[in-house]
């Protein structure tokens, strides 16, 4: 009767973790009639830069629009080169693209998924003004080696730390290590806004102009004015955007940081235990983490070695079957149309390896005890022990 119930279950992907405090957040910003970028805004930009150690938070509608923003203000622009790795949402390259520059891709590590280091000098030319690394699902590149390749080669870095908030790197947080560093607050990262992003940056020139660019240009920020005992004329001296996030979504966020630590204990506890029971099943590798890093495991993925005993296609759907949803790794972007549409023809073994084999499965600070043993026994009985 027990097997019965749990081939019932349903198991999603993702779920984001929130509860009556985030749903009182936004009452104190809509009373106020203040609801769109304010001082709600302002107070989280000063916690996240605070608990990441940087100097400056810039809150964006998007990660995707916040590493557009980081790109401008580096002065990225047509002509230029900025390299990334392939093995990436593809929202990683397109913001290249949206500055009218060109997306060179380069490989990754094996084990970690992250940039590889020693390949990124073999793909610059004259035309590198940036480097773009990722911290791949969740797992903190080796930003030391990329930043000291940018140094040698006068290069801009803008890490894409989408799902990596609260993620150490040899004792500093992610956030505070690169140029500029952009996170993602999407409901399948391990806080949210709904949608959203923060640039974070100790660099004040740019997080003034980043601040300016994200409201078309404005001179002065409706807070700004706001608050001033006299009348002031904004001015617009540079094509901008609308990247400005709410109060709204400030205020929702401002919960969620505050229960950031606890929600990344709870999904370390899970991905150990995955890792301990997985990790016994035969045709399965469980995720890599090196010593310099630890891992928000925004989301949990394995890889499928020569052993298993079904293609990844086949293993998903058997799961989805028995109401588990899955994932496939992360895509190869430079293999998608919108980048072979545009001449891209590359060559990345170890990045199309990647995406052939890898898969995305449950895990999220909600999930059940319950939950978790039917993925464990779902992927037990597909696969069988080692």
């Amino acid at each position: 009767m027990a097997t019965e119930t749990r081939k019932k279950l349903n198991v999603p992907i993702t779920k984001p973790a929130l509860g009556e405090a985030e749903a009182r957040a936004p009452f104190d910003s809509i009373k106020s009639g203040w609801v769109t970028q304010g001082p709600k805004v302002a107070e989280f930009e000063k916690a996240v830069a605070a608990y990441v150690g940087a100097k400056h938070g810039v809150a964006t509608t998007s990660c995707t629009t916040g590493l557009h923003l980081a790109l401008a203000t580096a002065g990225i622009g047509p002509g230029d080169e900025v390299i990334v790795p392939s093995f990436t949402f593809i929202a990683s390259a397109n913001a290249i693209l949206y500055t009218g520059a060109t997306a060179v891709f380069c490989e990754i590590d094996p084990r970690t998924f992250n940039i590889d280091p020693n390949d990124v000098e073999k793909r610059m030319t004259k035309k590198t003004k940036a480097i773009m690394p990722i911290d791949q699902i969740g797992l903190g590149c080796d930003i030391d080696a990329i930043n000291a390749i940018a140094k040698k080669h006068g290069l801009d870095v803008v890490e894409d730390a989408a799902p990596a908030i609260g993620e150490d790197y040899k004792g500093r947080k992610v956030g505070s290590n690169a140029h500029q560093t952009v996170f993602s607050f999407h409901p399948r990262k391990v806080i949210t806004t709904g949608e959203g992003g923060m640039i974070t940056t100790d660099d004040d020139a740019l997080a003034d102009r980043a601040r300016k660019l994200r409201a078309h240009g404005m001179s002065v920020s409706d807070l700004e004015r706001h608050k001033a005992d006299r009348v002031i004329i904004e001015e617009y001296n540079e094509l901008g955007f609308n990247y400005r996030m709410t109060d709204i979504q400030a205020s929702i966020g401002l919960v969620q940081l505050s229960r950031l630590d606890e929600l990344l204990r709870i999904r370390r506890e899970k991905a150990k235990r995955y890792n301990e029971e997985l990790r016994e099943i035969r045709g399965i590798e469980v995720p890599y983490v090196p010593p310099y890093a630890s891992h928000t495991y925004q989301s949990y993925c394995l890889r499928l070695t020569k052993e298993c005993r079904l293609d990844r296609e086949d293993l998903m759907t058997n799961l989805l079957r028995r109401g588990i949803a899955t994932r496939r790794g992360v895509m190869a972007s430079h293999l998608e149309k919108t980048y072979t549409s545009r001449g891209v023809k590359q060559s990345l073994p170890v990045t199309e390896e990647a995406t052939r084999t890898t898969m995305l499965i449950p895990l999220y600070a909600t999930m059940t005890d319950e939950e978790q043993s039917w993925v464990i026994e779902s992927l037990r009985e597909e696969l069988g022990p080692r």
